[in-house]
């Protein structure tokens, strides 16, 4: 928990929103793209690119997200020690059994800007595996995810009917 207070002094905390994310049964990368819209600000009408405005994200379960197909086996991370021919890579399934906090850091990372201010929306961003997290003193309030709006197909035979 010591690490999770790490850093806080660096953040200007004065109005800041502390949103809570619940990352049990959701979809890895619309909940990345959920938590960098918010670390960016994207979600405030004082939204500019060049300024820090995002608020902080506290995300619980880490350990209990899901990915679609079978991206699980599939999905490798890579990684460079910077000696010759020392590439090295993990599957998912290794990298949640390890540390499944660095899964949901590094796919959110990987969607936010390369600029000056990432390392800025990177300390705004607190993961944790479990239910618990250390900023009860906070007034944090859950983060609603929006409706997956999915479109209803046609019945198959009406399909056939248009193409012919």
């Amino acid at each position: 928990m010591q690490k999770a207070l790490a850093g806080l002094r660096r953040i200007n905390l004065d109005g800041l929103r502390w949103r809570v994310f619940d990352a049990k049964g959701q979809v890895l990368g619309r909940l990345a793209s959920q938590i960098a819209v918010v670390l960016q600000g994207k979600d405030k009408p004082t939204y500019a690119p060049h300024v820090e405005n995002g608020d902080m994200c506290i995300v619980l379960n880490a350990k209990d997200i899901s990915v679609a197909g079978r991206k699980m086996t599939d999905k490798i991370y890579y990684w460079h020690t910077g000696y010759i021919g020392h590439l090295k890579e993990r599957r998912l399934k290794d990298q949640m059994e390890k540390d499944p906090t660095e899964v949901i850091r590094k796919a959110v990372l990987r969607m936010l800007p390369r600029n000056r201010l990432r390392d800025d929306r990177d300390r705004k961003l607190r993961i944790f595996s479990g239910n618990e997290h250390p900023f009860h003193d906070r007034p944090v309030e859950p983060f609603v995810m929006p409706p997956r709006q999915v479109r209803e197909m046609r019945p198959r035979t009406r399909r056939a009917l248009i193409r012919a």
